[in-house]
This record gives structure tokens, C-alpha cells and sequence, in this order.
């Protein structure tokens, strides 16, 4: 099933549950999806890489504005943000733990000969191309630096 279709049949669900939450962030993916389709103006069918990225941004805005609004103490808008994060992710691939995301860092390190901090980009490069979808570029970029340095 495609994640437009998945979308649409959790869209459903929440509408019956009139769970609000569930609504706004399934909408706002449903929306992204129509964007990113008319955008290339061919209207095909994304690759399934191209949707996992897609939501991947969302999660990410939605983490974004709920550390903002957390640092400018308005808790009372950070909360929903999050709430969206939960209901956005159920439609990213499992995520793999920092101990996983760690070891694949030290492998590229490895095969690549990186030494220091000028091979970063190099290793993100590969690194993020390997778990695509299955962490995100914060952790992996926290976790290079640590090992680069």
C-alpha cells in the first residue's frame, strides 16, 4: 500500500475517532504529498525513498518549532508540535538505536580510513546514505563527531 493510501485510511480512522491531533498531522502529510507530486508536474508516483524523506522533513519541522517554542517557554504550543511527531512517525521505518547508528559509523570510518574531522562529510555522506530513513542526520552527525574528534 502506498503511503498516500495509508495516509487516507488513517485519515479515516482519526476523523471517526475525532482524534484532532491525528487529523492535523495526517492532513499535513496528505498535503506535503500533493505538493511534492504537482511540483515535478508529472504527477507519478513517488519512490517509496523520495516519501520516507518527504516525512522525514516533517518529523523534523514539527521537532524544530517544539524546541523553539520550548526555549521561548510557551510549552502550551511545544506540546501539540510533539504530539504531531508521534502521530507523523508511525510512517518512517523503524528506527535503529545509537548503539546500531554507532557501530555503522565506526564500519565507514573504517572502510573509508577516516582520521580526523576534514573526512566528516565523507563519512556523513555514506553513513546517511546506509540508514536513509532509519536515523536521523542529527544523531548521525553528533555521533561522527564524536567519533572524528
Amino acid at each position: 500500500m502506498s503511503l498516500q493510501q495509508e495516509v487516507m485510511e488513517q485519515l479515516k480512522v482519526a476523523m471517526k475517532a475525532k482524534d484532532k491531533v491525528a487529523m492535523e498531522s495526517l492532513r499535513a502529510i496528505k498535503s506535503a504529498l500533493l505538493l511534492a507530486r504537482t511540483e515535478t508536474g508529472s504527477g507519478a508516483e513517488m519512490t517509496e525513498e523520495d516519501e520516507v524523506k518527504l516525512v522525514q522533513k516533517l518529523v523534523k519541522q514539527r521537532k524544530d518549532s517544539a524546541a523553539i517554542f520550548k526555549e521561548q517557554g510557551r510549552d502550551d504550543l511545544a506540546g501539540p508540535e510533539l504530539a504531531q511527531v508521534a502521530v507523523i512517525e508511525q510512517f518512517l521505518p523503524a528506527q535503529l538505536s545509537e548503539e546500531d547508528i554507532e557501530k555503522v559509523v565506526v564500519q565507514t570510518i573504517d572502510a573509508t580510513g577516516a582520521s580526523g574531522m576534514q573526512d566528516m562529510g565523507k563519512v556523513m555522506g555514506m553513513v546517511s546514505k546506509k540508514l536513509a530513513g532509519q536515523a536521523d542526520g542529527k544523531t548521525i552527525s553528533t555521533i561522527v563527531k564524536r567519533k572524528l574528534s
